[in-house]
């Protein structure tokens, strides 16, 4: 237990982190600095499975905190310096070399929801509840929503959900394109944990190559840099002769 707040766990190559601070897991400086310890113990996993054994899988930021700080100028100045942070603790969670997977079993609002587009695929209960609704209270998203939810689902769902601080199901967002899957809320730790241990079960070094491929600037030169350094790898190599083998 990293901080008191989230439980992480090892299975080979899969990394589980339990998001686990009572209530609803709302997001403080010390629940955010466990999330960045989580990343500190990475180290030969392939996977990292996100989930939560509270009512909601991530609240956002905590507002009881934001009020505690909005009366004057210089706690207005701490909250801004508090959302940067979200901002670079999620850039690195975005950067991971791991495949990342968000496993929301109910309520991913605001910057919870911020949490699950930093992830690389997203699984949902089919009536989780997930929405950008930080407008309802003359806020916006502040911690990356306004930037990935457009390249996830593009520039009119990100409008739609985030201008009209529209809250949907877990059905509803995968029709949206914000989500991959979503399953009814009995199947979804197991479905969520076979959808990670297969990807696990993968050459870890493949999976971080096409990572960042699909991430580059210039990613038809990152695909060339990446498959001359697979193809050197002994890893690579035994498992294409033993394809060749097989097919023989």
């Amino acid at each position: 237990m990293l901080g008191g707040m989230i439980a992480l766990t090892r299975e080979g190559a899969l990394a589980v982190a339990t998001l686990a601070r009572p209530p609803v897991n709302a997001i403080d400086e010390t629940w955010l600095g466990s999330l960045e310890g989580v990343f500190n113990q990475l180290e030969g996993a392939a996977v990292l499975l996100l989930r939560s054994n509270q009512r909601a899988f991530c609240a956002g930021a905590d507002l009881e905190l934001m009020r505690s700080r909005f009366d004057t100028a210089d706690g207005r100045k701490r909250m801004v310096s508090f959302v940067r942070e979200i901002q670079r603790v999620l850039e690195r969670l975005e950067r991971l070399p791991q495949v990342t997977i968000a496993e929301i079993g109910a309520s991913a609002l605001g910057g919870g929801l911020e949490l699950a587009l930093a992830c690389d695929l997203r699984i949902a209960a089919d009536d989780a509840r997930l929405g950008l609704p930080e407008p309802r209270l003359g806020l916006i998203p502040g911690a990356g929503g306004t930037q990935r939810l457009p390249r996830i689902a593009g520039e009119a769902t990100a409008k739609r959900l985030i201008l009209g601080a529209e809250v949907v199901t877990g059905a509803q967002a995968v029709e949206l394109g914000v989500i991959h899957w979503a399953v009814p809320a009995g199947e979804l730790e197991a479905r969520a944990l076979s959808v990670a241990r297969d990807i696990a079960g993968l050459p870890a070094a493949a999976l971080a190559e096409a990572k960042a491929c699909i991430g580059a600037a210039n990613g038809y030169e990152r695909e060339l840099e990446a498959t001359a350094s697979l193809l050197a790898q002994d890893e690579t190599q035994r498992r294409v002769r033993a394809f060749l083998e097989k097919r023989r």
